[in-house]
């Protein structure tokens, strides 16, 4: 018989590090979910902030390309949809060891490279008006970049990321949990450009004074922001690549036999697009990611612009320089409220459920917007207002993957298919595209208003950046906080997870397949790879033995011992930890049962006092 090529994934090299059934908070929840996207989402964070400013200012593109920098974000969302769209068919039939979202997460790495080489190496420097080849040049190379990189790199990256919330697990508390974390990865890469990025903004934005006015240098910006790209992509490489080790998607896994990977075709894009466009939660649940990025973004991309031109330096200059200092410090003191809601989200979606806490907190963001009119030159009023409308976000930030997994769940159990393809598809889309419909947006906005990088501060550009800024992401909250009050797919969330167990125990044994329950295969699997992981520890210390000339039995055995004292302390801090919550749960049922007597005594008091 022909032997059967191995996949690429079956190599030990490209196999995950994650061997829990259960998804845990380390190594899963903290390197795959947190640190590695953290840094690969660094990039994209950077040219959502501040790449429009690199075109704007330093290579002036307002003043001799300005239809350019207005349309082609526009444009190319329609090749970031395409991008998005092969993407997730991609993931609709891939099937190996590694999953079908996992793998191009690697894809992603080679492409995203040649995109920023594109963008910032090979492109050249043309402000010069004179010098119309530089400027053709320079046009060519930003329009191929932009779209490798938005339309094709980011997608697969960004779209492959997003599925692995819904493919990591069934259990919805665990769910939720990797949710938090994975949506908080956005928060810290926006975070870490905007607080800590915006404080260096003199090095990729050099300023030279000229006759008292600081001037910009376009030159040497120009050089700078090479050497910052470079520095960009080995990050970006190596959060990829935690990302891609310890992740696990064991809902893909479900389909594995124990000897071999069982292919299953995928459903078509009609019968998916089908089984979603009859579903009032999925409409529900795409508007809200369409309007929650739309206004997310327009803010982004529009908040070094905004503090630039409203809050001038202590010699009431307006430089950029000065409004990445305002803009570090809105930020900073922005986090705050995100990282307490990252805290307070999951625990209050136990409580009230994901959809309710989403909607409560698109009315408080609607309210915290609405302060920021009052007075916008106002720098205490405008972090007010940014602060509770961060506030408010903060259940959409965590929450809303863990609610879309459960529409994805409800939809299985009643059609008998996943749409997780196609759903990934126009998320991923939304999500990436929406940055240039932003940016088309306040590039036409300012660009109406005559925006030149010279007079950044005019009252016409601050009016018009006070829509932009503080309104765009209020009416968009607005319009969340409608449309929520019909979501409640959380109701039907215990019942479909019975009903996906019971259709796939119908079709093994109608497949005369030996039916093993989810979380058996699992503990056996789990019980199986820590049983390959002791037979390695084993090889390598008898290897390191025989190498140091070591006695096995005795080194073996002051090993088991360092475990068994491990384990003896581990299970003495368990029973004291047991041992005060029992005496803690009898105090308070004491003070329960002693409050009535104390009661009954003060009520014969105040009757004798009668």
């Amino acid at each position: 018989m022909e032997k059967k090529k191995k996949s690429l994934f079956e190599n030990p090299l490209f196999s995950t590090k994650v061997k829990s059934a259960r998804a845990k908070i380390f190594p899963e929840g903290a390197l795959g979910y947190f640190i590695g996207p953290t840094l690969a989402l660094l990039t994209n964070s950077v040219l959502s902030s501040y790449f429009n400013k690199y075109l704007t200012d330093v290579l002036n593109m307002t003043a001799w390309a300005s239809w350019f920098v207005t349309w082609l974000p526009v444009v190319s969302v329609i090749f970031v949809v395409l991008g998005n769209v092969v993407v997730g068919r991609l993931m609709d039939r891939n099937r190996t060891k590694a999953g079908k979202a996992r793998p191009l997460l690697l894809i992603s790495i080679p492409i995203a490279i040649l995109a920023l080489l594109v963008l910032f190496i090979i492109s050249p420097f043309a402000t010069d008006v004179i010098n119309k080849e530089s400027q053709v040049a320079a046009l060519v190379c930003v329009a191929i970049g932009y779209n490798l990189w938005f339309a094709v790199a980011y997608p697969f990256y960004y779209t492959s990321h997003a599925a692995l919330v819904n493919l990591s697990t069934r259990s919805s508390k665990d769910r939720s949990l990797l949710a938090t974390i994975s949506n908080a990865t956005a928060l810290a890469a926006m975070g870490l450009v905007n607080m800590i990025g915006s404080f260096f903004l003199g090095f990729l934005f050099v300023e030279n004074e000229v006759d008292g006015v600081k001037v910009l240098d376009a030159a040497a910006s120009y050089d700078r922001w090479k050497i910052f790209i470079i520095i960009l992509l080995v990050v970006n490489v190596l959060g990829v690549l935690v990302e891609y080790y310890f992740t696990r998607e064991r809902i893909t896994e479900e389909s594995f036999g124990k000897e071999k990977v069982e292919i299953k075709k995928a459903a078509s894009v009609k019968q998916q697009a089908k089984v979603c466009f009859k579903d009032k939660f999925w409409w529900i649940i795409i508007a809200f990611f369409f309007l929650y990025q739309l206004g997310g973004m327009v803010k982004n991309v529009s908040q070094l612009y905004f503090c630039t031109a409203m809050f001038p330096d202590s010699n009431g200059q307006f430089t950029t320089a000065q409004g990445g200092i305002w803009n570090g410090t809105l930020s900073i003191i922005g986090a705050i409220p995100t990282a307490l809601g990252m805290v307070i989200a999951w625990p209050l979606s136990n409580k009230i459920g994901k959809g309710k806490a989403i909607l409560f907190g698109a009315i408080l963001s609607t309210i915290g917007g609405a302060i920021g009119f009052i007075a916008p030159d106002n720098f205490a009023l405008v972090v007010t207002s940014f602060v509770i409308k961060a506030l408010g976000s903060t259940p959409a930030m965590y929450l809303s993957l863990a609610l879309l997994a459960d529409i994805l769940d409800h939809q299985e159990a009643k059609h008998k298919l996943r749409t997780d393809g196609f759903t990934m598809t126009i998320y991923g889309a939304i999500m990436a595209g929406m940055t240039g419909i932003a940016t088309g947006i306040m590039n036409g906005v300012i660009g109406g208003v005559g925006y030149t990088g010279t007079n950044v501060s005019s009252p016409a550009i601050q009016t018009a950046l006070t829509w932009i800024f503080i309104g765009g992401e209020t009416l968009c909250y607005a319009v969340i906080a409608v449309i929520f009050i019909f979501m409640n797919v959380e109701k039907f969330s215990d019942q479909d997870h019975k009903t996906i167990i019971e259709n796939q125990k119908a079709e093994a044994l109608a497949n005369g397949e030996e039916w093993i329950e989810p979380e058996e295969r699992l503990r056996r699997e789990e019980a199986e790879a820590e049983a390959a992981a002791e037979e390695q520890r084993k090889t390598e210390l008898k290897a390191k033995c025989e190498k140091k000339g070591l006695n096995y039995e005795e080194e073996e055995s002051k090993y088991q011992a360092a475990q068994a004292e491990k384990k003896r302390i581990a299970e003495e801090k368990a029973a004291a930890k047991k041992k005060a919550a029992e005496e803690k749960a009898a105090k308070k049922q004491a003070a329960k049962s002693v409050k009535p007597a104390e009661t009954e005594e003060k009520a014969e008091n105040d009757d004798k006092k009668d």
